[in-house]
């Protein structure tokens, strides 16, 4: 049997075209934001992450562009749930695990995303329809 901590839910994430409505709405809930915007130029979003507790967040995406894969949501299917991402302690090794277990994900390689954390995601076609991101703070690989 697996760890809990060897998969922990980090964030589920919401497109929205006004992050800072956005917020307001989720802080009348309890919800905290951070002061902070981080701008995530490979994805072209901006993102605000509230904390649920110890791990959780909430994760809201504004497209920076027309351009980026947040926009083409909004565009298709109007704001709301994006992903969920689940934190690892090693995104390269889980990565090779779900590929050998036959699981497609979106990038050949994990990149940088946002909260300087190494990210890939798992193509909803081999999650029953959800996008899932993978997740790994940088400081935590070992």
């Amino acid at each position: 049997m697996k760890h809990l901590e060897d998969c922990v839910l980090d964030h589920i994430a919401v497109a929205t075209a006004d992050i800072e409505s956005s917020v307001k709405l989720y802080e009348a809930l309890g919800i905290n934001f951070e002061d902070k915007r981080e701008i995530v130029e490979s994805q072209q979003v901006k993102t605000a992450f509230g904390a649920i507790d110890e791990n959780a967040h909430i994760e809201l995406l504004e497209p920076i562009s027309s351009e980026g894969a947040i926009a083409k949501f909004l565009d298709t299917k109007g704001g709301g749930i994006h992903h969920l991402c689940f934190r690892v302690k090693d995104v390269e090794k889980k990565q090779k695990e779900l590929e050998a277990s036959g699981m497609k994900l979106i990038y050949e390689k994990p990149f940088i995303g946002a909260g300087n954390c190494l990210v890939n995601f798992i193509h909803p076609k081999s999650m029953n329809g959800v996008l899932v991101e993978i997740s790994q703070k940088l400081e935590e690989k070992k």
